[in-house]
């Protein structure tokens, strides 16, 4: 294939930044996500004044929707980085034009999952007491807890994030800056640009930034969701007591991140005209790795009943009934409908030749993957040990409205990468499709 095609694609996206206006729909969504940032404000707001009895939660079911979100959020943020900086690591040429809008979802999904442990602690105003720092009171934190430990690996993946993600943006940018046609677009861009010439030393000196950044991100993915499958797998409850946690988690986190590259990539593709470089070869092979990820996460879910059953334990045997057949039956074999049932559609080309199909399998496993954080909670709390401590547990209205506000802000902020970014890294496919002609 000639690269004249997916160049002038490439030159076509700078100009369709540039003169990008919000259309009708883009104005409908920002609308509508907007209304939901208000809905998270609002239930932000009566939380501060009336505390966590708002939630649904209470004993025995102590972690709620606050912790469900949390893990489902912060899930969803490991598989940009991993399309970024571990495919970038092994030179698969085929993420370039993926890795743009992942890295931009990765940052969101992280930013917006931070929120949701901080409310969870009863007085957020008090997070900071998870860092060490000097007091004439003595309050170290627990450097045995998992939970600190989490605090400091998601902060260290963020920070990463949002470093990698930026730095890779500076060209494309300055291009940017270069061709606007008006000063304060030029100005807006050419902040933004950090004083980007495009000198040797410039090159130079940012892919060894991209390598480090890259080589720093792939195993702060992996431990992360072991950090927060570690909050789980320490404490005695049956259910979590269990050393399949931390690869199940990791797992799980990138199927529900490479579900939503699927779910966002499809329409984005189809709404900005980028078929010509985010083409349907992209597509399948997002959908091949997505397919393998859930084959794992399948294989977990296998091996955790497996498992209990073979132990022997009775504990662990009645939590599994619980699942399988208690109150909350329905949320376990939905969630195996969607993470299963639903992904074994990607094992036929064409589906993933189809990009409504691949969008609806998407949309099919971030829901299956909600409901198996929801499943993976509540179901191993609400019958303990003692018969006479079983509770149900009801989501508040508020709880809800905490989950639509967090997708809201995802959305938002989303939607404004679109508006004023590239969603497909410029530099990277141009210098590809230069050296070798072919889009990958």
């Amino acid at each position: 294939m000639s690269a004249a095609a997916p160049l002038a694609a490439l030159d076509a996206e700078v100009a369709r930044v540039l003169r990008r206006h919000a259309g009708r729909g883009w104005w409908a969504c920002m609308a509508v996500a907007v209304a939901l940032c208000v809905v998270l404000v609002v239930a932000i707001g009566v939380l501060l004044v009336r505390g966590v009895g708002i939630w649904g939660i209470d004993m025995p079911v102590a972690w709620g929707f606050a912790i469900i979100n949390y893990v489902w959020w912060i899930g969803i943020g490991m598989a940009g980085t991993f399309i970024s900086a571990a495919l970038a690591l092994t030179r698969q040429r085929w993420r370039t034009s993926l890795s743009r809008y992942a890295e931009a979802m990765t940052v969101f999904a992280v930013a917006t999952s931070g929120l949701f442990p901080i409310l969870h602690l009863g007085r957020p105003w008090l997070f900071y007491w998870l860092t060490p720092y000097p007091n004439r009171m003595g309050l170290w934190p627990q450097w045995r807890s998992a939970l600190v430990w989490d605090f400091f690996a998601i902060a260290a993946y963020l920070a990463v994030s949002i470093l990698y993600f930026y730095s890779g943006l500076i060209p494309d940018l300055a291009q940017l800056r270069d061709r606007a046609s008006t000063r304060r677009r030029a100005r807006f861009y050419g902040v933004l640009a950090l004083g980007w010439r495009g000198e040797a030393r410039h090159w130079r000196r940012l892919d060894t930034l991209s390598a480090v950044f890259a080589a720093l991100a792939v195993p702060l993915v992996f431990s992360v969701h072991s950090m927060v499958a570690l909050d789980f797998s320490e404490a005695l409850v049956p259910g979590w007591h269990s050393t399949l946690f931390p690869p199940f988690f990791v797992a799980g986190a990138l199927l529900s991140g490479f579900a939503m590259a699927l779910l966002l990539g499809v329409p984005m593709r189809r709404w900005l005209g980028l078929e010509s470089l985010i083409t349907g070869r992209h597509l399948d092979m997002l959908a091949r790795i997505t397919l393998a990820a859930g084959l794992v996460v399948a294989y977990g879910y296998a091996t955790e009943l497996f498992f209990a059953f073979y132990g022997g334990d009775r504990y662990e045997i009645a939590v599994m009934r619980q699942r399988m057949g208690g109150a909350y039956g329905w949320v376990f074999w939905t969630m195996l409908a969607c993470n299963v049932g639903g992904l074994q559609a990607l094992w036929f080309g064409a589906v993933r030749r189809t990009p409504w199909a691949l969008a609806t399998v998407g949309g099919l496993l971030v829901l299956g993957m909600w409901l198996e954080r929801f499943m993976l909670i509540v179901t191993s709390l609400y019958h303990g040990f003692l018969p006479g401590s079983w509770g149900m547990y009801y989501p508040t209205r508020w709880d809800w409205m905490l989950l639509a506000g967090s997708v809201g802000l995802f959305a938002a902020l989303f939607l404004l990468f679109v508006r004023l970014l590239p969603t497909v890294s410029l530099h990277e496919m141009r210098r590809q499709l230069l050296r070798e002609g072919t889009p990958g």
